[in-house]
């Protein structure tokens, strides 16, 4: 099965750099847990005068259920770390979970 990864830029455009980094760190989760079903990536500036005003939220499906996380950094790339690296714990967790049934 192949994962779906949806991209949603709110009132800006991310540019294709930044689509390809997404899609190339999503891809990785991939080996934490085989069974994604699809990511979605939904990318704001939040107070554009301020430093600090890039915002990610992620939320993962699996066949049992959906992961969320999200980050408000500097860049967006720094966001969408931070919640790649919470959403893999979250998966690392859900299966040793399954694991230990």
């Amino acid at each position: 099965m192949t994962m779906e990864t949806k991209i949603k830029a709110l009132h800006f455009t991310a540019t294709e750099q930044l689509q390809a980094f997404i899609e190339k760190k999503c891809a990785k989760l991939e080996r934490v847990h085989e069974f994604i079903q699809n990511v979605e990536v939904t990318l704001k500036v939040v107070k554009p005068e301020t430093s600090l005003n890039k915002e990610a939220s992620i939320s993962v499906t699996i066949p049992n259920g959906e992961f969320f996380a999200d980050k408000t950094c500097d860049t967006f790339e720094e966001a969408v770390d931070g919640c790649l690296d919470a959403i893999t714990k979250q998966l690392k967790k859900n299966k040793e979970k399954l694991r230990e049934k």
